[in-house]
């Protein structure tokens, strides 16, 4: 097994490219390429409510962004369309949207509001003094009252017809890091912070707004997402959740 690192959009890439087997991918890429894919159940990067790490940052209220620019960052695809639908229903504006690379002083050189994700919108969650800031995960759920699934875990189809087994050890692997992780915050908030520009208190509050199971209920709010996506142009079908057909006994 080859472990591959990169960012959401390099990700996404390489997985519709056959270049990656199994791997996160972005909700609405799956929905773009759900005939090639199929789901891992369990596992996603959700939340109910506030997110933290999905942000626009702008110098006005959003019901003043219409017809400026917005700068999305170039290493994510879920978050460009959850914003348009934002915008659009929620706000009932029209920007004009450009792609720029993750830096806010550049973004917002050529931009009135930029959307970051990860790390650097994390960096920015508190400069509330500077900025407007819009949570999307606190966005979606005024909107739609719903959660918000922002990544899956998807298999390429003709993998997954060759090689089950290898589809279960992944599975099984990842089911066990899962339930680790959770079951022990503290240790891996406190590694994580040697790495990172955040203090564990910081990242424990993070990881506890982020949900990663698929309940029925994450599964209905996706569903919803597709469909409202379509209604902007942003899918041209909404698919149906196909997921792997993982035999029983697999061992967690």
């Amino acid at each position: 097994m080859e472990l591959i690192k990169g960012t959401p959009t390099e990700l996404n890439t390489m997985l519709i490219q056959n270049k990656l087997d199994v791997s996160p991918v972005s909700s609405i890429e799956y929905a773009r390429h759900a005939d090639s894919l199929f789901l891992f159940p369990d596992f996603t990067v959700s939340s109910d409510g506030q997110v933290k790490s999905i942000l626009l940052l702008s110098r006005y209220p959003a019901e003043e962004l219409s017809g400026r620019n917005i700068a999305l960052t170039s290493t994510s695809a879920t978050s460009h369309v959850l914003l348009k639908l934002i915008l659009n229903l929620g706000y009932h504006i029209q920007p004009h949207y450009i792609i720029r690379q993750p830096d806010l002083k550049s973004m917002l050189s050529s931009a009135d509001a930029a959307l970051l994700i990860g790390d650097i919108a994390l960096k920015h969650h508190a400069d509330s003094r500077e900025y407007y800031i819009y949570d999307l995960g606190v966005e979606w759920k005024k909107l739609t009252g719903k959660s918000m699934v922002y990544a899956v875990w998807a298999v390429n189809r003709t993998f997954a017809g060759t090689k089950m087994q290898l589809c279960e050890d992944v599975y099984g692997s990842f089911r066990k890091s899962m339930d680790y992780s959770m079951h022990n915050l503290q240790e891996v908030v406190e590694y994580a912070a040697k790495w990172e520009p955040f203090d564990p208190e910081f990242l424990t509050a993070y990881f506890r707004s982020l949900h990663f199971g698929f309940e029925e209920e994450y599964q209905d709010g996706l569903m919803h997402f597709y469909s409202l996506a379509k209604s902007i142009g942003e899918l041209a079908k909404v698919p149906s959740l196909e997921f792997i057909r993982l035999r029983s006994g697999i061992p967690l």
